[in-house]
């Protein structure tokens, strides 16, 4: 069945008007679904950019609200938009820029003994074409396992998320808001390798560092006795000194 993409600019607009809609009538998407005769998941998955709108999704809601909601045929596709998804927090890209940029990850070692710290590079940016800003980690010792993905930040927990969904499969870093030197505190969960193929969950602190703001950078496992090791140990011991986050 004909389907726009979910991130195509006129499926953005499409979800733009619906939301319009609603604010303009005052009902609820429940409402609205029923009136459509669609169900509200297919609506709320479309709205928020996890499922593109069908054609028969969008004649169904022309016909409830008595708009149109496709663009006039030969019409120019829309500019993109510039919200983040709902999914995402829908922030705009200046309300977040001055998170972007690159940044010293370090999290102990989960193979490693002795205590060893692992860094490596993340960076920040936004991503034009998926309207948000993204993440990419770079400078890894196993690179095949460099992570990227989306960032989200609601205005709910006011905290930032570092999203890697690859088919349903998820890695995910809560961070704190910034310290006054840019530092990003918080947990890392994961898989890692067990006993054979076997994957096991595992978590652990994380501090993302401004590279801007570290005279000296070293990437890779960093041991005890390394110059950078003491400063790396400190900021992963803030993340529970100060309270950042907690593991019982």
């Amino acid at each position: 069945m004909e389907a726009f993409g979910a991130d195509d600019p006129h499926s953005v607009e499409t979800a733009r008007k619906v939301r319009e809609e609603l604010a303009r009538r005052r009902i609820s998407r429940q409402a609205l679904a029923d009136m459509a005769k669609i169900s509200i998941s297919t609506l709320e998955k479309a709205l928020s950019g996890q499922r593109p709108f069908t054609m028969a999704t969008v004649i169904r809601l022309e016909e409830a609200l008595g708009t149109p909601l496709r663009p006039p045929r030969g019409a120019a596709p829309p500019a993109a938009s510039p919200y983040a998804p709902d999914a995402l927090g829908a922030y705009s890209h200046g309300a977040v820029k001055w998170l972007e940029g690159r940044y010293i990850t370090i999290r102990p070692g989960f193979s490693s003994t002795g205590g060893a710290i692992y860094s490596y590079c993340t960076t920040i940016a936004w991503d034009e074409a998926a309207t948000c800003l993204a993440f990419a980690e770079s400078e890894r010792i196993d690179s095949n396992f460099a992570q990227h993905g989306a960032v989200s930040m609601p205005h709910l927990s006011g905290h930032i998320y570092l999203v890697t969904n690859e088919g349903g499969q998820y890695r995910l870093a809560i961070l704190g808001r910034p310290t006054i030197s840019g530092a990003l505190y918080g947990i890392l969960t994961t898989l890692l390798v067990g006993h054979g193929s076997q994957l096991v969950p595992a978590a652990c602190p994380i501090a993302l560092l401004r590279a801007d703001r570290e005279p000296d950078l070293a990437f890779g496992c960093i041991e005890e006795g390394h110059a950078l090791y003491a400063h790396y140990r400190a900021e992963l011991d803030a993340i529970t000194g100060r309270d950042f986050a907690r593991f019982p």
